[in-house]
């Protein structure tokens, strides 16, 4: 029954916010776009309406390592695995500015896809060729503009929180931007919201740990594949340190508890 009326809880703030949240960012878009181009104002506001479902839900503790590898001046190709949906919110808790790539899909939603429109981010249609090109295309006018890009190099959600292998669009995208790469590794989102149903049913202990900036000089004369390999060998290096880390943790609070 707590798990219930904790769901419950969490989407009267989803539907409460969407009625008082959205109408303010449409207005931001349009008084800030003049002078805000790259519409940084707008998607600090929502990262704040992102960051109040996770920040209210006493289900989730979220810990986040290293903001202050990603610098305020410089443009990047963000990566990071992808476990569950509570990824795009705990992404947002980031509050640095960025522009999501995203399955075209998401943008039909009322109120969350209006408001990806309304932030600029990019559109993928998965089902046409001419869909990824203009992907590409859309993001490095982003990148040359002073925007940093985020991408889920899986593709698709992780089954099993295991990492799955990476496409090679994220890494093609920062060879041709001669931009670097930050990985960003989550662990503890997969049981988070449920595959099926929307009742969440389990506290869960988040970690975002965001890495080193892999620099441009390091990979330049890489494929995009051989890029690709690299970043998926140093990402999961690192969630399965992540998860030992967790794992002493644990073991070292059943022993405090005796």
């Amino acid at each position: 029954m707590y798990y219930f009326f904790v769901t419950l809880e969490i989407w009267i703030v989803f539907l409460m916010t969407c009625l008082v949240i959205f109408p303010v960012n449409v207005i931001t878009r349009v008084i800030s776009h003049p002078f805000d181009r790259n519409l940084r104002l707008l998607h600090i506001f929502s990262c704040f309406w992102a960051s109040v479902l996770s920040w209210l839900n006493p289900l989730w503790y979220v810990k986040i390592n290293g903001r202050g590898k990603i610098k305020v001046s410089t443009s990047y190709v963000l990566i990071s695995n992808h476990q569950s949906m509570t990824d795009i919110l705990v992404l947002y808790r980031l509050f640095k500015h960025f522009k999501w790539v995203s399955k075209i899909e998401l943008f039909k939603l009322p109120f969350v896809g209006w408001n990806m429109s309304l932030n600029n981010y990019v559109k993928v249609d998965r089902g046409k060729h001419s869909g990824h090109i203009r992907m590409m295309n859309e993001s490095e006018e982003h990148l040359r503009r002073g925007s940093s890009v985020m991408i889920f190099p899986e593709g698709t959600r992780s089954k099993n929180g295991e990492l799955n292998a990476y496409k090679e669009g994220a890494f093609r995208l920062a060879l041709t931007s001669k931009v670097s790469i930050v990985p960003i590794v989550i662990d503890g989102t997969l049981n988070s919201f449920p595959r099926k149903g929307i009742i969440l049913n389990q506290r869960c202990r988040i970690v975002v740990n965001i890495l080193d900036p892999i620099t441009y000089e390091t990979f330049a004369e890489l494929s995009s594949r051989e890029l690709a390999k690299m970043a998926h060998d140093i990402m999961q290096r690192e969630l399965e340190e992540l998860r030992r880390g967790k794992e002493d943790e644990r073991k070292k609070k059943k022993v405090d508890k005796r």
